[in-house]
């Protein structure tokens, strides 16, 4: 039963993100600067391949070469003859579909490894039989032999993401532990330096430990240049350690984001996207974060473009430390008329700030209005695609100059849509409520989340100068009512100080203020929603994150009591909260199924939310941001850890629903996006069918210039670092 984890089930949902429409209304200009920028997010993407896991880039070049010798139609006559049914050959399609849709063999929503749905000697037999293997017989023999250990293990260490003997990091080398994460982080505050495009490898020399931090970088050269992180390369002592940093990780690809990036300057629309994108080159080219951070100050200036964009090391979830970035690059177009809804969200946000449950002194001194649109995905490269995003992730930006929010219109169109027959946990009568206003209460929460969530609460700082920005002599505790003793110092940040518990513990405080704020009958009305209609929103919210706080813990690895999604490990968190206020709110009870099996229903008592409810979120979410806001790890991770224990003891045997849940678990959905051409002087877009065999096409036909050098320097870069995962 538990096995079924590591497999992508045959009738996962594949669907096509529909971006014609969108992309057609661009001027032949923005049409341009869209594709230079999809194909920089494109060769960028490529990098999550050599941060997911030691084997992930080998993988992917076996099945490039595979398919670009025969699309996945022609193969079928291979896979035929090499003794594999219909059901192994969609089980082979959908791993590799799977494989370019993750960018790796762990899935990006969870970080548990997947592997094929086939046997290991079937695989083999239809790679032998492949046109691939026919053509260059002693490459694709030697890809296997790289390929074919890693793709199948599922020893302990390998099941999971994770540093040390918990998982499989490739940000780290395989002799790390968290003490050499907490060690380095320390090194790189002294520094000021920051970890978001960095990678940590440990050697033993003379019994001294020695450790390489690797700056993401185009250049390799290590005498110091323009940029501020250069003056940091060479080596240093630190705490009875040598620390060396070096440039030029990932060259060869940061070289590629940079050339496109510097094309799409050509088509630029004012001078805002002009110098963000040359602060972008900036960085990329030499390794420095602050270029970054300069180019995302442009970035939040360009407010409204028609074509929006972020690229770069962003979303620290997969760090198990929590502060190095994925690589990451989104291209969208926007969408009007559902950005009017937003727009109206963002002017009312003076207004509802207030309304969150900490004393003023706690909030921004003032609210950076930012952009909050909804965009049509035309290219999301990654690991996968989030249905909403608040960037930058630089808390001193975000707390003083400001931010923007998005939401994938066409991402939420496609990835919450249910089948009844589908629909776990939930009574028969909750099931048809729930599909009908999903859609619409999610669009709430995702504003809310972004905007409010992620927007709101002020971080007391003590700068390097000694300088406070907040009055260290009145403001107050409201838990204690005692003058707050504890705050951010010169280079700490939300990150360094929280580190492994950061990312989720955000989460949660940013949907809590979804689920408090979307009380308020003015949001509601904003999104279109009164009267009864407006009630029925507010229900299916609060349901969808109780629910999902139960199927959460599928997230939770029991053998080394961890959570392995940051968003989820958040809505089991508030789940627990729920069950806690007690008077009947939340009701989570064991049964056996129409099919004979364990399952399990939650309710929720819809008369009870505005009271028990709201209470009980709003003691929670003053907690959460109070912690916060003082810097205060020892309490806000007593906290956080104490809800998020899974356990089998008190009124509730999590142990035993996790199993239930795993038991009926639903595959996340894989999405298909379109390829973009010159053709002439015109963009030609391209899409493919909602497939896994369409997934692949998209891929094979990515890079249809120079597959094969792109290929030769992923076996490359990964070779090299072959010796550092034993």
């Amino acid at each position: 039963m538990v096995d079924s984890q590591y497999y992508l089930p045959n009738d996962i949902g594949i669907s096509a993100l529909d971006c014609r429409v969108a992309f057609k209304l661009l001027s032949p200009k923005e049409q341009l600067y869209a594709h230079y920028l999809s194909r920089a997010s494109w060769y960028g993407g490529l990098i999550v391949l050599i941060q997911t896991s030691p084997e992930s880039a080998n993988i992917y070049v076996l099945l490039q070469k595979m398919f670009r010798a025969q699309a996945p139609q022609q193969l079928e006559a291979a896979a035929t003859a090499a003794g594999l049914s219909a059901e192994e050959y969609q089980a082979f399609l959908v791993y590799a579909a799977g494989l370019y849709a993750n960018m790796g063999n762990y899935k990006s929503f969870g970080d548990t490894k997947f592997i094929p749905n086939l046997p290991k000697e079937k695989f083999k037999a239809l790679v032998w039989e492949s046109l691939a293997f026919k053509q260059s017989p002693g490459d694709v023999e030697r890809l296997w032999g790289w390929c074919c250990e890693p793709l199948y293990s599922l020893e302990d260490k390998q099941k999971q993401l994770g540093l040390g003997e918990k998982g499989i990091s490739a940000y780290f080398s395989g002799n790390c532990c968290l003490e050499d994460a907490e060690l380095a982080q320390k090194f790189l505050d002294s520094k000021n330096l920051s970890a978001y495009n960095t990678r940590l490898f440990k050697t033993e020399i003379d019994g001294k430990r020695c450790y390489e931090v690797r700056l993401a970088s185009a250049e390799k050269d290590n005498s110091a240049v323009e940029g501020k992180s250069d003056a940091f390369c060479g080596k240093h002592e630190f705490k009875d350690s040598v620390f060396s940093v070096k440039k030029g990780d990932y060259a060869f690809l940061m070289d590629k984001v940079c050339q496109n990036l510097e094309k799409a300057k050509d088509y630029a629309a004012n001078e805002n996207q002009k110098k963000m994108l040359e602060e972008y080159i900036r960085s990329f080219t030499c390794g420095s974060v602050e270029a970054h951070k300069e180019g995302s100050r442009y970035w939040i200036k360009d407010k409204g473009p028609i074509v929006e964009s972020y690229i770069g090391f962003i979303e620290s979830y997969r760090d198990p430390f929590g502060s190095r970035g994925e690589f990451e690059g989104f291209v969208a177009v926007v969408n009007k008329a559902m950005s009017a809804r937003f727009a109206q969200l963002v002017s009312s946000a003076e207004v509802l700030l207030p309304e969150l449950p900490w004393p003023p002194a706690f909030e921004k001194d003032r609210f950076l209005k930012p952009d909050f649109t909804s965009l049509d995905v035309l290219t999301f490269a990654g690991s996968g695609i989030p249905a909403g995003i608040n960037i930058p992730n630089y808390d001193d930006i975000r707390q003083t100059e400001g931010f923007k929010n998005v939401s994938l219109g066409n991402v939420l169109a496609v990835a919450y849509a249910t089948q009844k027959d589908k629909l776990t946990f939930l009574e028969e009568s909750d099931k048809d409520l729930y599909i009908k206003w999903k859609g619409p209460s999610f669009e709430v929460q995702v504003g809310l989340h972004e905007l409010l969530g992620h927007g709101s609460g002020k971080l007391f700082v003590q700068d390097d100068k000694g300088k406070y920005n907040f009055d260290q002599t009145a403001v107050r505790n409201p838990e204690t009512g005692e003058l707050i003793s504890s705050w951010y110092k010169g280079s700490e940040t939300w990150d360094s100080k929280f580190s492994t518990i950061a990312s989720s513990y955000e989460e949660c405080r940013a949907e809590c203020v979804g689920l408090y704020l979307c009380l308020n009958k003015q949001v509601l009305s904003i999104f279109g929603h009164e009267g009864e209609d407006a009630e029925e929103v507010v229900y299916v919210n609060w349901l969808t994150m109780v629910r999902a706080g139960l199927l959460g813990l599928e997230f939770y690895t029991p053998e080394s009591k961890s959570w392995r999604q940051a968003h989820m490990q958040a809505r089991f968190v508030i789940l627990r909260v729920l069950l806690e206020a007690g008077e009947g709110l939340v009701g989570l009870r064991e049964c056996t199924g129409a099919d004979g099996r364990p399952d399990a229903v939650i309710t929720l008592d819809r008369s009870k939310i505005y009271t028990v409810g709201k209470s009980a979120i709003q003691r929670f979410l003053c907690k959460l941001q109070v912690h916060k806001s003082t810097a205060d790890v020892e309490g806000g991770r007593a906290l956080y850890e104490g809800y998020s224990a899974v356990t089998a003891d008190g009124t509730h045997d999590f142990l035993r629903l996790r199993e239930t849940v795993l038991l009926r678990k639903e595959a996340r959905k894989m999405f298909v996006q379109a390829n973009t051409y010159i053709k002439g002087d015109a963009v030609e877009l391209v899409e493919y069918e909602g497939s896994a065999a369409g997934l692949i096409q998209s891929f094979v036909k990515r890079f249809p210039d120079d597959a094969e050098e792109v290929e030769a320097q992923l076996l490359e870069m990964t070779c090299m670092d072959s010796s550092c995962w034993c």
